[in-house]
């Protein structure tokens, strides 16, 4: 798994859809995930600490994992399937831990709240993630390749003996 932070709200150019864009501690990839306009707004909020007069469905929600005296440890994104995210909450209370399922959105608007860190499993971020440092990913490229082209037989010894099919 690769934890993840919330870079911020964007809005996809052509469909107007707000996207919350998660980046690795790297800042080499970026997830882009696409939610409701409401969420986005429960989102800015958490990400700006902005606490409304009245508590809204996030906050309903932490205030109950307060109250009951839970954790929220850690929200995992696990799956996409069919250009849909799956998300889990993994709440503790004592020694008993459960696992909720959750839209990633809200699961992240209640991580936010609760300062829990947000876990990608690196299956999705394989499948649908975005190079953030294109330059960066070129580099590695390059330096890969020129490690390969520069290897010998020779390279490949064992305690200081040729490995050979004689052996």
């Amino acid at each position: 798994m690769i934890e993840m932070k919330v870079a911020g709200i964007a809005l996809d150019a052509v469909s107007r859809s707000p996207i919350v864009l998660l980046r690795d501690a790297s800042e080499r990839r970026a997830l882009p995930i696409y939610i409701a306009p409401d969420q986005a707004k429960s989102i800015i909020s958490a990400l700006e600490n902005q606490a409304p007069p009245r508590p809204l469905t996030h906050d309903l929600f932490v205030s109950l994992i307060d109250e009951w005296e839970m954790e929220l440890e850690k929200v995992v994104i696990h799956a996409l399937r069919d250009n849909t995210f799956y998300a889990v909450l993994k709440v503790t209370k004592g020694e008993e831990k459960k696992e909720i399922d959750a839209r990633p959105s809200d699961a992240i608007a209640i991580a936010l709240r609760t300062d829990s860190p947000i876990w990608v499993m690196e299956e999705v971020v394989a499948d649908a993630s975005i190079p953030v440092d294109r330059d960066a990913d070129e580099a590695e490229k390059r330096a890969f390749h020129d490690f390969i082209s520069n290897l010998n037989p020779s390279d490949f010894s064992q305690h200081g003996r040729s490995i050979s099919s004689d052996s």
